[in-house]
């Protein structure tokens, strides 16, 4: 809280020295106090400065900015296993994918205001940086916005983003706290890159192997994130552990051929290259040190504090986990850029939550 400066009634300590009388004729000279207006000017100024960066600070809370790094993978993962390079469909698809994030983000925290306000009172709803009808707004035009640019990139496309941001409004709105809640998160997550498979191919039969190992580590994760608040048992930290190593050592043996989708671009490369299977390796170890580290921890700890860390690295690690699929079909320069991006949420991580 910045201290208020002293108004016009409040006395001050010391009188001001008497000026000489000035003759009639004499114009009073200007006083270096006489400048309050460009002073009243520029502070105004910088109240507004500081209360936009405010406010941008409260949306990049609510849509959990770390995490929207972890969304262009998806697509990128879904559209190498189709065996055509990226395309302006599969931008289309990142963007919607984008869209589709950001508005279950802020449907979320809507959805969440009562719980919130007892466990989360620095959120941006319950803290009042931000009013819950703004959220809904947001929440319903991201998603106009998300299957809009789902359309321009095809049917196909169209066809899976619908269930996709269907299931995200049930996730939120219904589904969330029963048994039902990690199983429709995962298959959000598994859609998504659907999405980019039939945006990229038209096809999103090549592209179910990868989706199902990204719905799996979903699962793993939003059942872990069930005790962020109020800790819980270690169980479900020690299976989200043990989804890590199994799904790692898949990703390490079991390499997966591109797909055999139409396609007027040469494939990807195979992924029996060796410089494909040597990045594989690579990534799907970053992916076991994103994430296993901080749910080990938990497991040991499973304390609220302990518990959120596991979630924020089982949120990051989708990066290296989508980079290692798509190397996993043979994309390297997919995998690359995916990879590219964890720096940036690792960084952002540490000025916004990802939970």
């Amino acid at each position: 809280m910045t201290p208020r400066p002293p108004g016009p009634d409040q006395p001050t300590t010391t009188s001001p020295p008497q000026s000489p009388p000035q003759s009639p004729t004499q114009s009073p000279s200007p006083s270096p106090s006489q400048g309050p207006r460009a002073g009243t000017a520029s502070g105004t100024e910088a109240g507004a400065g500081a209360g936009a960066r405010a406010r941008a600070r409260a949306w990049a809370e609510l849509f959990r900015l770390p995490a929207l790094f972890t969304v262009p993978g998806d697509a990128l993962a879904g559209a190498a296993t189709t065996g055509n390079r990226p395309n302006p469909r599969t931008l289309l698809a990142i963007a919607s994918s984008l869209c589709l994030y950001e508005a279950g983000m802020a449907l979320n925290d809507w959805a969440d205001q009562a719980e919130d306000a007892l466990e989360r009172p620095h959120r941006p709803l319950p803290s009042g940086r931000i009013r819950p009808p703004a959220a809904f707004v947001a929440a319903g035009a991201l998603t106009a916005a998300g299957l809009a640019l789902a359309a321009r990139a095809g049917r196909p496309a169209l066809a899976v983003a619908a269930p996709l941001a269907a299931t995200v409004w049930a996730y939120d709105l219904a589904l969330k706290r029963t048994p039902a809640g990690p199983a429709a998160m995962a298959t959000a997550r598994g859609l998504d890159l659907l999405l980019g498979a039939t945006a990229t191919g038209g096809s999103a039969r090549p592209a179910l192997p990868s989706a199902l190992t990204l719905a799996t580590h979903t699962l793993a994760v939003t059942t872990v994130s069930r005790g962020e608040t109020r800790g819980g048992s270690p169980l479900a930290p020690l299976a989200a552990l043990a989804t890590t190593g199994t799904l790692a050592w898949t990703l390490t043996r079991t390499p997966q051929a591109p797909g055999t989708a139409p396609s007027r671009h040469s494939a990807a490369a195979p992924a029996r290259h060796p410089a494909a299977d040597t990045l594989r390796t690579v990534l799907a170890a970053a992916f076991v040190a994103t994430s296993g580290r901080p749910l080990l921890h938990a497991a040991l700890n499973p304390s609220p504090p302990l518990t959120q860390r596991a979630v924020g690295g089982g949120i990051r690690a989708m990066i290296p986990l989508q980079a290692a699929l798509a190397a996993r079909s043979g994309a390297l320069a997919s995998a690359l850029l995916t990879a590219a991006l964890a720096p940036a949420a690792r960084r952002f991580a540490r000025k916004v939550s990802v939970t």
